[in-house]
């Protein structure tokens, strides 16, 4: 039977059993570390075996559940290396794989359904995926290697010019939500574009959208809830 209620996440748990009734927390572990071989391991022994804050997979795994944060936490500097990490690896996962899956789908669409509306979908979609690829190519090369310096985590990647000049605050005002367009796009396929020989098809970009946004529900909600204000704290503590 579905369950539409999941568990509160507790370090003792074991980690297979929670995959089993929620499969979105697969996908959340590969954010973390891609190949993991589970056993009957709890959710403590993964993050002591792999070098994981237990503090950190706990409070995401939770909202891969459901559960959105209670209270501000004084996360550590191995937290937020670890939160680094997973929105990183988030990061590669959308780009080389989910968005090319979506657009896998619209063109398998537009070829069995040859109308200008499914043509204008694929058109949104990529000028969506284009704007997507600039955040997150910005927090990538910009953000992310601040914030290892700030931890004294050399990053190859960083932009010493223009990380040097760089502030949380700056990130927090260009912060931007890249998830809401997902929704109209859903709605437009839902409401207004005619699909006549692969209703399966649409069926698939709709479920494949509607996990996308979900993820990037819970990136941009750990950004905001947790590394912001703990790189915020950070710089104060520094200066």
């Amino acid at each position: 039977m579905y369950q539409t209620k999941k568990k509160y996440i507790k370090p003792e748990m074991k980690m297979a059993d929670l995959i089993f009734e929620n499969p979105s927390l697969l996908l959340f572990m590969e954010h973390f570390k891609p190949d993991i071989l589970l056993h009957d391991k709890s959710v403590a022994q993964l993050c002591v075996e792999n070098n994981i804050s237990l503090e950190v997979f706990v409070s995401i795994a939770n909202l891969y559940n459901g559960f959105n944060f209670t209270e501000v936490k004084n996360y550590s500097e191995h937290d937020i290396e670890c939160i680094i990490k997973f929105l990183k690896n988030a990061h590669n996962y959308y780009i080389n794989e989910k968005y090319l899956e979506i657009q896998s789908l619209i063109e398998q669409l537009y070829l069995l359904n040859d109308l200008p509306e499914i043509k204008l979908i694929g058109k949104f979609f990529n000028e969506y995926f284009e704007e997507v690829k600039e955040h997150l190519f910005y927090e990538d090369k910009i953000v992310f290697p601040y914030f290892k310096q700030l931890l004294g985590i050399n990053d190859p990647n960083t932009d010493e010019n223009r990380v040097d000049s760089f502030s949380v605050n700056e990130y927090r005002d260009h912060h931007t939500d890249i998830q809401s367009k997902l929704n109209d796009l859903k709605s437009l396929l839902l409401k207004h574009i005619p699909v006549q020989n692969d209703k399966a098809l649409r069926r698939k970009i709709i479920l494949s959208l509607s996990e996308l946004e979900y993820d990037l529900d819970i990136h941009s909600l750990i950004e905001e809830t947790i590394l912001i204000p703990s790189i915020s704290k950070l710089e104060k503590d520094l200066k």
